[in-house]
């Protein structure tokens, strides 16, 4: 009996190893793939280069003192957009979340526009901001408001309402409602918010340098591809894509840790 309850209590989920060993499996299988395609001369010379080209080409990438310049600033662009865009987000979240009335009449307008391709309006941003960093900032700040949000919306409509009602008894501020009632209560969909945030701000982020800029990455990739260097050009995606994944990987395991401890 005591053996089939212990065996009964382990959790019925894969091994970590096993997990791990699939996802090594899969990039092995993209990188033999990969070598294969530009071995075979199937594609035009250089669209597929060899994997060594690349790995020389990122290796050449990172000890060039001019590529770490154009790193801070897309860098620098991407947390101002997460900043500004997080803080909004969260702040109308908050709003529509507490406020049914609000949220019944403004929410479905952000229903709408989440999904819609933020680079269109790019055009204004230049307008409003300038051709410099600004419209960078706007344009990924834009992209970073409609999935925290939503997400922080979506929170609020979960929170116990016995812990509102334990608020208003005390007859908590309104400040006070937020920082100790509302915002412990939703940590986990504002941090989920936050990590779809910051992956579609590294995306309007460099989409805008991309069209107009004389600086940073998405600029470099611009130039690279305008010079028809691709082993360059997919080096600097492979740092961004490499980045992008550490930071929102750190992301996930700091709401875990929190949904822990909640």
């Amino acid at each position: 009996m005591a053996e089939t309850r212990t065996i009964a209590a382990l959790p019925i989920t894969p091994r970590i190893g096993a997990v791990m060993r699939l996802r090594l499996l899969l990039i092995l299988g993209a990188l033999i793939l990969w070598e294969a395609v530009s071995a075979s001369g199937l594609l035009f010379r250089d669209v597929v280069p060899s994997l060594l080209t690349v790995a020389q080409a990122l290796l050449r990438l990172l000890a060039d003192p001019a590529f770490w310049s154009h790193a801070a600033v897309t860098a620098g662009e991407v947390l101002g957009a997460l900043a500004i865009g997080g803080t909004a987000g969260l702040a109308a979240g908050l709003l529509l979340g507490a406020n049914r009335f609000l949220g019944r009449a403004y929410e479905p307008y952000l229903n709408s526009l989440a999904p819609t391709p933020k680079i269109i309006f790019f055009p204004v941003m230049i307008m409003a901001f300038g051709v410099y960093a600004g419209s960078k900032v706007a344009m990924g700040a834009l992209s970073a408001f409609f999935p925290v949000a939503l997400s922080t919306a979506a929170g609020m409509r979960e929170v116990d309402a016995a812990l509102i009602r334990v608020g208003r008894s005390f007859r908590l501020s309104t400040w006070q409602m937020v920082t100790k009632i509302y915002l412990p209560a939703i940590r986990v969909p504002v941090l989920n918010g936050l990590r779809l945030g910051f992956g579609v701000a590294v995306i309007g982020v460099l989409l805008a340098e991309t069209k107009l800029s004389n600086q940073g990455l998405g600029y470099l990739v611009m130039q690279a591809y305008a010079r028809f260097d691709m082993p360059l050009m997919y080096a600097i995606l492979i740092v961004v894509f490499t980045v992008a994944v550490a930071l929102n990987a750190a992301l996930e395991r700091f709401s875990r840790t929190r949904r822990g401890k909640g």
